[in-house]
């Protein structure tokens, strides 16, 4: 008489009908993006935390390895980012009144990169037009007006200057190398053979009357220089009154297309107020590329133009919809940007055009994915994403090597605002460990996000599980399956999930019994994957793992290892017993996780 406890063989598995399939092999299937089943709980939370904009709600996303949730995610956040607003670019441009702290500006997407080719057409536009203004003739004939004035003010001194020199007995001469005095004997100017021939009485006399030409002297000196001062400052006003015109076409055009962004009116300012401090260096010949910059001299000083470029930071013109940023490269520049050094003549040197954006500068304004482990390796980068979500700003830090010995003086770059959603990826232990010790996280990721491990054996689950089956067997390029493999493939789900009326959702572990099965099929040269490939890719599974299986049968075929039936169990019989749970339990999580 069978016990109501008493389970018959049928009972201990769960057999799937093929007839309840209305395809022959999974090559009937369409393609299809609805895979996930048996995760409503985990896509409705998905979808609250990004809805919801406020600080703090970013999601964590919990579940056990396999289970979809980086395919799912990362789907989702696509279709979503689609529907988005495209976000801002990004630049950086020079600040002339703080040369180490670059500024940031924003420009609608497309807009940075228009930006960049404007002031690279306005470098080249400014310096040929300023050449061709001060090369032509016009020009010629006032700098040589403005230096004749000079030059008549200089001889109308000089003449005073001998008028009262000559009262003493000396006479002064100009020339290319300085001011001279001469001694003057009876009219007549006296050479230096002359003067030496002269009675020490007179030598003397002329000596101490010297001591009052030379003051005078000094004073005609120290007039000429303020004159040749006035001269030199006459050039320059008016050559920055001939630039200013040239210069104000150009850059009032700039100004014109930014009215509303300050940042770049102000920007613009001080590039022509540059310009107009600089107006040697737009006037001297091209230097020659084979001469090497002396190393204490800065490019920017010779080529001040090099201060007008623009570092086009972050670049949203090919951009559709809001970003969805996911990547295995966790050092700590590559997540929040770094700043590039380069070797100038032996000199460590850098710019505003070597600022480098990182993941979080690329997914400003969308969405980033992190997996949990991996983060949580690399500590700096953990704490650096907290302390950006706190202060919602990105800025780029020097990380110092504890290391090294050099000092390097760097940039210090304005912030950016830093507005996304982050998605941490993981297992329910990281996720307690983090609730358990890190206050920040319960603050900063208030969404938890719950994959199941299985999910009810419906007909709607068993065919998705089916078009999950056909996505792979497109996505890997492998051999298709008749409706009996597929059965198969749904009872090893049954079987993953240690309950007939549940099928796993451990996609990794289907994967690889649907990838091994193929792989049988194609050696035997078939065409269609059916039940007995999936059977033989089960059976090889466990046959590659039974090691330690063979070892001990061939101990107790040798009576190496005897197991007493009769007598009760010995200490020996537990032991014994435990390991043997313990093997079990290894080959079932081989079975789960390959």
């Amino acid at each position: 008489m069978r016990k109501n406890n008493e389970l018959t063989a049928k009972d201990l598995k769960d057999i799937c009908n093929p007839s309840q399939f209305k395809f022959e092999t999974t090559k009937e299937l369409g393609s299809s993006s609805n895979l996930i089943y048996g995760q409503e709980r985990a896509i409705k939370a998905l979808k609250f935390g990004l809805d919801i904009d406020i600080k703090g709600y970013n999601l964590y996303l919990e579940g056990t390895t396999g289970v979809g949730k980086t395919v799912y995610t990362k789907r989702a956040l696509d279709t979503r980012a689609l529907k988005e607003k495209v976000p801002n670019d990004w630049c950086y441009i020079y600040n002339f009144e703080n040369p180490n702290e670059p500024i940031a500006v924003s420009f609608p997407a497309g807009q940075g990169k228009v930006f960049k080719e404007t002031m690279e057409n306005f470098v080249k536009d400014i310096r040929r037009d300023i050449k061709k203004t001060f090369n032509n003739d016009d020009f010629e004939k006032e700098k040589k007006t403005i230096k004749q004035e000079y030059d008549l003010k200089r001889e109308k001194l000089l003449e005073q200057l001998n008028k009262r020199t000559m009262v003493q007995g000396f006479q002064v001469q100009s020339t290319a190398n300085g001011v001279y005095m001469m001694p003057v004997l009876d009219g007549k100017p006296l050479a230096e053979e002359e003067y030496e021939a002269l009675e020490e009485t007179v030598k003397r006399d002329f000596e101490e009357r010297s001591g009052l030409v030379q003051e005078q002297v000094f004073e005609a000196l120290a007039e000429m220089k303020s004159i040749e001062k006035e001269a030199d400052k006459k050039v320059e006003e008016w050559q920055a009154n001939i630039a200013l015109l040239t210069i104000n076409v150009h850059v009032n055009s700039i100004k014109a297309n930014y009215k509303r962004n300050k940042k770049v009116g102000n920007y613009l300012e001080n590039v022509k107020k540059d310009i107009l401090k600089n107006i040697s260096a737009f006037l001297a010949p091209e230097p020659d590329e084979k001469t090497p910059v002396p190393q204490t001299q800065k490019p920017e000083i010779l080529s001040p133009w090099l201060n007008y470029r623009v570092n086009l930071f972050i670049d949203n013109s090919k951009l559709q919809g809001a970003p969805v940023v996911m990547d295995n490269n966790y050092l700590y520049n590559n997540i929040f940007g770094g700043i590039e050094y380069e070797n100038h003549y032996g000199a460590i040197r850098t710019d505003f055009t070597m600022l480098k954006p990182g993941l979080l500068h690329q997914a400003n304004g969308g969405y980033i994915v992190f997996q949990a482990k991996d983060l949580m390796s690399n500590q700096a980068c953990y704490e650096g994403l907290k302390k950006a979500l706190r202060v919602e700003q990105l800025a780029i830090e020097t990380v110092v090597d504890n290391n090294s010995t050099m000092v390097m003086v760097s940039l210090k770059p304005e912030p950016i605002p830093l507005k996304l959603k982050v998605l941490l990826i993981g297992s329910s232990d990281i996720y307690h460990t983090l609730l358990s010790y890190d206050t920040d996280f319960r603050k900063l990721f208030k969404i938890k996000v719950e994959f199941e491990d299985d999910a009810p054996k419906t007909t709607e689950n068993i065919e998705k599980l089916a078009n999950f089956v056909r996505n792979f067997c497109i996505q890997e390029e492998i051999i298709d399956l008749d409706r009996e493999a597929v059965a198969k493939i749904v009872e090893y789900a049954s079987k993953l999930a240690g309950d007939k009326e549940k099928i796993s959702t451990h996609f990794n572990s289907i994967n690889e019994v649907v990838g091994e099965a193929a792989t049988w099929a194609k050696l035997d040269k078939t065409k269609i994957v059916t039940k007995q490939y999936v059977d033989k890719a089960l059976s090889e599974r466990i046959e590659r793992i039974k090691k330690y299986d063979t070892k001990y049968l061939e101990m107790v075929k040798e009576e190496t290892l005897l197991i007493d039936t009769d007598r009760k169990e010995s200490w020996r019989d537990k032991w014994f017993n435990c390991y043997y749970n313990w093997r079990l339990f290894f080959w079932k999580t081989s079975q789960n996780n390959g």
